[in-house]
């Protein structure tokens, strides 16, 4: 079976269509730049782009890059603050007329690496980081998501939230090194761990492939990983999410 994947962020909305039975991407990646006012009509018609460029007719699984209960956007974090308050599926079924299923981009992430990649088999509390705009992050227990488990949002010193220092847009607005940024993010991983206590924590997004480059600034005693899937997670997982989501996930009454 076929499902379109559609994973939006801060700078780029992207999608492809994904072989459900393998997790493999079927078609290129087609990425459209998120409109600069980021405002819930032109972000999707942007979706309804993308949806139209594969001329795709069936549901549709999308990563959203902030906290998402039912299909609305809670919080809008990165995004206008228009957004607070929209169903993101409703607006997206409007547009398109397919059906959608819209979840946060770091859970829909999580479920790529937990049902295609690196994290097949693994018990216990997993925690999925991705690493871009912002920080979002994923957490799996037992295999079973636990929604909106937005870890960047924590406050820390004269940020209103962590992303704010530690996140990849970080790295890129203050041309750090990855060995300055390296270590920001490893403050970052030291609360994940003294709050949450994961057992495993699985890294994805655009700085998960060269974690080679600032491996050695990674101190915390919890095993970090970068995910196999990358960069293609967000995608692979929103598709993903379009058929398991509202059967598996702890869902939470708006």
């Amino acid at each position: 079976m076929e499902v379109l994947g559609i994973d939006i962020g801060g700078s780029g909305i992207k999608g492809a269509l994904i072989d459900m039975k393998t997790g493999e991407m079927l078609t290129e990646r087609h990425r459209i730049p998120t409109p600069k006012s980021r405002k819930p009509e032109a972000m999707a018609e942007v979706v309804g782009q993308i949806v139209k460029h594969f001329d795709y007719k069936g549901p549709v699984g999308c990563g959203f890059p902030t906290v998402i209960k039912n299909g609305v956007c809670k919080s809008h974090g990165n995004l206008h603050p228009s957004w607070d308050g929209v169903n993101v599926e409703a607006l997206f079924e409007r547009v398109t007329g397919n059906e959608f299923t819209v979840i946060n981009d770091a859970d829909a992430a999580g479920y790529a690496v937990m049902n295609y990649g690196s994290g097949q088999g693994e018990n216990g509390f997993v925690v999925i980081i991705t690493i871009g705009t912002g920080l979002g992050s994923g957490a799996f227990f037992n295999g079973k998501l636990i929604p909106n488990f937005e870890l960047g949002q924590i406050p820390y010193k004269k940020y209103d939230k962590i992303e704010t220092w530690a996140a990849g847009s970080a790295k890129d607005r203050e041309n750090l090194s990855y060995k300055k940024w390296g270590k920001r993010f490893n403050r970052f991983l030291e609360l994940v761990e003294l709050i949450a206590a994961p057992d495993l924590i699985f890294l994805g997004g655009g700085a998960s492939k060269d974690f080679e480059e600032y491996r050695k600034q990674i101190k915390i005693e919890t095993p970090v990983v970068p995910a196999r899937l990358q960069n293609h997670a967000g995608i692979i997982g929103a598709a993903t999410a379009g058929l398991r989501f509202k059967k598996e996930c702890i869902r939470t009454p708006i």
